[in-house]
């Protein structure tokens, strides 16, 4: 008993479920809130962090591309700006591309939790406006050019820059107004320029729905990325989860464990250290119970030692129950499975407890169907279920009450036992009570003897182990009906009998053969 202790005991309980919801849900309300307060966009913040570096990442990858870009504009302008503006425009047009690379190279670099959202969209969105402020400047530095081409080259130079500037940011909107706006109004003064009476307003009106199309197509593109973050990070949510859940469930298993081993040794320890003085205690006082070295000299301690005499077998039968229940929750009891009339251990039960019946003038009436096939099953787990259910049945019946046995057929083709009593009742909202381990209803407490509360518990336990079915009905004042149902696959049906005819031919063929073979 010195290998339990207090707090294995304790580790084995474990902490309270409602405790621990409570604790979740306001972590998740502390956690939203701080989303709310810290984010400015999608209402959270690594959604908005992921968009920043989807951005980041697609301006690191189109640097080739757009380097390309200033480079094959700078060198077809030259056509028709001089040479030190041309020079001029092309550097700004790196330096400002270099800017948002610069940007998006460092933004690369921190980690989710160095990165203020709002502080680094600001930085992108002004880099973004600036690179559009250096395209529109070159649609103004051609205007000069008396070339009538340079306007329609500038015209579908912008209308190229915005397209890909568009695409590379569009992850922030924001960014993507401030990249666009400079250029398309670089082009509606392009085309515009001579005047509106020799603007083409069909051109126009293409430049226009251009742009549109663009800022369209870059929300679209903004909504489906961040749908797919908000997929991704629910996943990686979820398998935070799972593995948090898993980490709580071993530790249960773990402290259930620990319980467990503790109730091993202490139910163990129960069994040795109580059986032992037990015994002894049961048979000095049937000695004196039965005056077997003489008679009392006081007539009293009789009457002492027939109740020590209970005292005891009520203790043993107690020990008894627990030590089954355990097994049976522990999943350590074995069924030895055999042949076994049902019919027949009702009747050894009903025999067994008749005397008990009679003292009560309590009336047992057995009704059966005929010609019962016998069931596959522990025969002394089937006889303990009985004698429970027909020990409570007398034992709740009050005086001059019936107890009906009934053994028949399910309609699924399994067999059924329901032993029905005239007792006082359960109430409906105490079943679940008295079906627990040591669980018994007020009005059982009032009106019978004192018991243990375990004999439906290991009942249910044992007709779980069989695979069938317990059910208990009951009606205030009206009595309870307990049904034990064993399943089809336990029934044994009989096996069909040999003809002697056909066996004879078979033996005498078989010792012919044997006969031709010597």
């Amino acid at each position: 008993m010195n290998d339990i202790t207090a707090e294995m005991i304790e580790r084995g309980r474990g902490k309270d479920p409602r405790v621990a919801v409570e604790r979740r849900r306001r972590s998740a309300k502390v956690r939203a809130a701080r989303e709310k307060l810290t984010t400015s966009d999608t209402g959270h913040r690594g959604c908005d962090v992921g968009l920043l570096r989807a951005y980041a990442s697609a301006r690191i990858h189109s640097a080739v591309p757009a380097t390309a870009l200033i480079a094959m504009v700078a060198a077809l302008t030259r056509y028709w700006m001089e040479g030190e503006v041309d020079i001029i425009w092309t550097v700004l047009a790196f330096s400002s591309l270099l800017l948002c690379y610069g940007l998006a190279k460092k933004l690369e670099r921190l980690s989710d939790d160095e990165i203020n959202v709002v502080g680094w969209r600001s930085k992108f969105v002004a880099a973004e406006f600036l690179h559009g402020l250096v395209w529109a400047a070159m649609a103004l530095l051609l205007l000069q050019a008396s070339d009538p081409n340079a306007k329609a080259f500038v015209t579908a130079m912008l209308m190229l820059a915005a397209a890909f500037n568009t695409m590379v940011t569009a992850t922030i909107p924001f960014a993507v107004y401030a990249t666009i706006t400079p250029i398309s109004l670089a082009i509606v003064a392009c085309l515009r320029i001579d005047g509106v009476e020799d603007t083409s307003l069909s051109l126009l009106a293409l430049v226009g729905a251009a742009q549109v199309f663009f800022v369209v197509l870059a929300k679209r593109f903004h909504h489906v990325t961040r749908e797919s973050l908000f997929f991704r990070i629910e996943k990686d949510d979820l398998i935070g989860e799972l593995e948090q859940a898993k980490a709580n469930s071993d530790e249960a298993r773990r402290r259930a464990e620990e319980a467990n081993l503790a109730k091993s040794r202490f139910l163990a320890t129960m069994s040795h250290e109580l059986r032992t003085p037990l015994n002894a205690i049961l048979g000095f006082s049937e000695v004196l119970k039965n005056e077997l070295f003489g008679v009392h000299a006081v007539a009293a301690y009789k009457d002492y030692s027939n109740d020590i005499h209970c005292s005891g077998q009520h203790l043993l039968m107690l020990i008894n129950e627990i030590l089954d229940l355990s097994r049976v929750e522990a999943g350590r009891y074995e069924l030895k499975e055999e042949s076994v009339s049902l019919a027949g251990v009702i009747e050894d039960c009903r025999h067994l407890l008749t005397i008990r019946a009679q003292k009560r003038g309590i009336e047992m009436i057995e009704v059966k169907e005929p010609d019962l096939p016998r069931i596959w099953a522990d025969e002394r787990a089937v006889r303990q279920i009985m004698l429970n259910l027909l020990t409570n049945a007398i034992k709740f019946t009050p005086q001059g009450g019936q107890v009906t046995l009934k053994i028949g057929w399910t309609s699924a083709g399994g067999q059924y036992v329901a032993i029905k009593d005239t007792g006082p009742g359960i109430p409906e909202e105490e079943i679940a009570v008295v079906m627990s381990s040591f669980g018994r209803g007020t009005l059982a407490q009032k009106n019978a003897e004192e018991g243990t509360g375990l004999g439906l518990p290991i009942v249910k336990g044992l007709v779980d182990l069989h695979g069938g079915m317990f059910k208990l009905k009951s009606r205030v004042r009206e009595g309870t009906e307990a049904i034990v149902v064993f399943p089809p696959e336990r029934v044994m049906n009989a096996l069909p009998k040999f003809e002697e005819e056909d066996e004879a031919p078979h033996y005498i063929s078989v010792d012919r053969r044997r006969n031709a073979a010597a």
